[in-house]
């Protein structure tokens, strides 16, 4: 089930701290919880990926794409992602949340997250995501013009720009 009560949490408690930069890595701790293990007694990796939603709605709220896009009428989406899983989140155990712009294209906003206890990196994501009007993608000039910023992004990661390209020839609609 989705974690409703920890995005109404989240979204409450970003609000009330001070803004970020668009550039600025948002952070945040987080436990465990019992439910958030599958039956190997550590983090699902389904709700990592849902706990990755709980740290780009709080770089949203902090930076003001969150305003923006509730002013707009605009959605935000994810339209590619790619995980690394290298250490084990159990039960009650803290780790910390972040999350940081890295750029964007034409059509695509860059997102890089990862959670971290302590020293370890336990896994890492690169996001691709749209922001949406009525269905379609809002190009990003458009949407780096309503958030007051140049139309330009800064270079993206060369690792980025090769996820791009490697995910561009990945054949659609799959074959399975």
């Amino acid at each position: 089930m989705y974690p409703f009560l920890r995005m109404t949490l989240v979204l409450r408690s970003e609000a009330r701290k001070p803004p970020l930069g668009i550039f600025d890595t948002h952070q945040r701790s987080m436990l465990c919880l019992p439910s958030d293990a599958d039956m190997f007694w550590e983090m699902n990796n389904g709700r990592i990926l849902t706990f990755y939603d709980l740290g780009r709605v709080g770089l949203a709220q902090r930076t003001g794409l969150m305003r923006m896009l509730k002013a707009k009428g605009w959605g935000l989406v994810v339209a590619g992602s790619s995980v690394r899983y290298r250490a084990r989140v159990r039960p009650f155990q803290r780790f910390d949340l972040r999350t940081r712009l890295l750029g964007w294209d034409a059509r695509f906003i860059y997102l890089e997250q990862a959670m971290w206890r302590g020293d370890t990196a336990c896994n890492h994501a690169l996001l691709r995501n749209g922001v949406t009007e009525r269905g379609r993608l809002v190009a990003t000039d458009r949407v780096a013009d309503a958030m007051g910023l140049s139309q330009v992004s800064p270079p993206l990661p060369n690792w980025v720009t090769r996820w791009t390209d490697a995910d561009t020839a990945r054949p659609w609609p799959p074959e399975v």
